[in-house]
């Protein structure tokens, strides 16, 4: 066996030399070959094979460059989306990720000098959203083809909402109308009747107040003095007016309770939306792809809402920051008398407090507190609608 053969000792240690990271000073990207120290590193720049790969290199050093940078971007760009798609973390902890692998586009070979400089780069370009902190450089990845999924379905439901709102109003206002009119007809035809015969009678009405009697002057033949009767009043003016109140008093009742009830259906289509996430409220991340990382089943903080149905999430253990999908996320209920927000439905928006839950039914009986409705108790209103909310919001 000679002195460099696979399983001899030096060609075991020099294997486990090459296994971990060397200095990236002692790394040429043109041979991919890492040296393990200078004088290395300074025998492999004299070697031919490193001066044929450098002639290429200087024939065309902006193309050589440029893919490099391309290739450095879109590889560690992939793994911030793989291992860091939904979560604010530090530059230096996602580039320590890439460099694990020994065979990655090192950045002293593209047009980056520094991890800084790359990470602005990311920031201009809006590939990602970065900010720098008294700890570092922090970056989110913005996944651009969900937000452009998220925009677009955004914009399909608004324009098919619009149209079936467009719809039900024209239909409740044309219902309105129509009740309308039937009820000033009816009440005119109750309270001021017109005599079948009236268009017979050739004669005029002469009201008496008070004497409360009706003369009727009767028009007979030229050669005959006319006569004059005098008939006593039916239906006496107090049965009148009663009749008038009880006929109000029926039919406004009835029309202020169906009012009502149309004005709260009208609030509910109006305020029920298929997106609920709002600032300020606790909830449950429910997704699985996040359970690698800890956050499965866990609660956080809604701190800022990014086109109705993403958010992003600050988790109440590990202060962690994630941008989750709504359906990805689920509502909270808090302990009898917590506090609660209503976010859909009728009264979408306005905060009231937990006084029952009914566990079969998964609703909860709450009462609104501050606003226009304060007071207004609710009796049944579905988990999904109410969110607990955080303290101090």
């Amino acid at each position: 066996m000679g002195k460099n053969d696979f399983l001899t000792p030096k060609a075991i240690a020099n294997r486990i030399k090459a296994k971990g990271l060397q200095k990236l000073r002692w790394y040429c990207q043109m041979c991919q070959k890492q040296c393990r120290d200078e004088n290395g590193f300074k025998c492999h720049c004299m070697s031919e094979s490193h001066q044929r790969q450098m002639q290429v290199f200087g024939q065309n050093p902006n193309r050589i460059v440029g893919g490099y940078s391309e290739e450095f971007e879109a590889t560690f760009l992939d793994h911030v989306r793989r291992a860091h798609r939904f979560s604010r973390v530090a530059a230096t902890v996602v580039y320590n990720e890439y460099i694990a692998d020994r065979h990655h586009i090192h950045m002293n070979s593209t047009r980056w000098a520094t991890l800084t400089e790359f990470v602005k780069y990311l920031g201009r370009t809006g590939k990602c959203k970065v900010e720098e902190t008294p700890k570092g450089w922090f970056m989110t990845y913005i996944d651009r083809d969900s937000e452009t999924i998220f925009k677009d379905r955004l914009k399909n439901k608004r324009i098919s909402a619009d149209l079936a709102d467009e719809e039900k109003q024209e239909r409740l206002i044309a219902r309105q109308i129509e009740r309308a009119m039937s009820s000033q007809q009816q009440q005119q035809q109750t309270l001021d009747p017109i005599p079948e015969n009236s268009s017979e009678q050739n004669s005029d009405v002469l009201p008496e107040p008070s004497s409360g009697k009706i003369a009727f002057s009767l028009g007979g033949i030229s050669s005959k003095p006319n006569l004059t009767v005098a008939a006593p009043l039916e239906v006496e003016d107090g049965e009148k007016s009663a009749k008038k109140m009880k006929v109000s008093g029926q039919g406004g009742v009835s029309a202020l309770e169906e009012l009502m009830a149309e004005e709260e259906k009208a609030k509910e289509r109006s305020n029920r939306k298929d997106y609920w996430l709002c600032e300020g409220i606790v909830v449950k991340v429910m997704s699985k792809a996040l359970a690698e990382k800890g956050y499965y089943k866990q609660k956080g903080v809604v701190i800022k809402v990014i086109d109705k149905y993403v958010g992003e999430i600050e988790m109440l253990e590990k202060k962690h920051v994630l941008r989750v999908d709504q359906e990805e996320l689920e509502t909270v209920i808090p302990q009898i008398g917590g506090m609660v927000r209503i976010v859909n439905g009728a009264y979408r928006g306005s905060n009231a407090r937990l006084i029952a839950v009914n566990t079969d039914k998964f609703c909860a009986k709450v009462q609104i507190e501050r606003g226009i409705y304060d007071g207004r108790v609710l009796p049944a209103v579905d988990y999904e609608d109410i969110c607990k909310l955080h303290q101090g919001s």
